[in-house]
């Protein structure tokens, strides 16, 4: 499980799906319930947490469907959003962790002059989402 029963209590369950969803390799959808997240009447900073999440959600999306340009555009764009938030840990979610995972995972593109010409390695595994002990107070 990536998240336990305080958790369910203290996030809305839009957030709780979209790790669910993410962990089982469904990234539009992981997209999806985030947005809908989003949409709502949420403060800044957890609009802005949510948009990182979608946007490095999107990444593995468009590598799925060959876009790797659009990946690595996407992958930079949610980087910025996650520095933006300047917070090691953000509705229980370790960032720092997250962020390490996300680079290990994109390497290959971030390597490649051209992403088109970039070759996802055999061992391609995006990161899992597991929040980390104890609900925390956000926005």
């Amino acid at each position: 499980m990536s998240y336990t029963e305080e958790h369910a209590t203290a996030y809305p369950a839009e957030y709780l799906a979209g790790i669910d969803l993410y962990n089982a390799g469904e990234f539009h959808a992981a997209h999806d319930a985030w947005e809908e997240r989003w949409r709502d009447d949420c403060g800044p900073r957890e609009k802005l947490f949510l948009q990182a999440l979608i946007q490095s959600a999107v990444v593995f999306h468009h590598v799925e469907i060959g876009r790797r340009g659009a990946a690595r555009r996407m992958y930079r764009m949610a980087l910025e959003k996650f520095e933006r938030l300047g917070a090691e840990r953000f509705m229980s979610l370790d960032i720092t962790d997250y962020l390490a995972q996300l680079a290990r995972a994109v390497a290959w593109l971030e390597a490649s002059a051209d992403p088109r010409d970039a070759v996802q390695p055999a061992d391609f595994t995006p990161p899992r989402i597991r929040l980390l002990p104890g609900a925390m107070d956000y926005d």
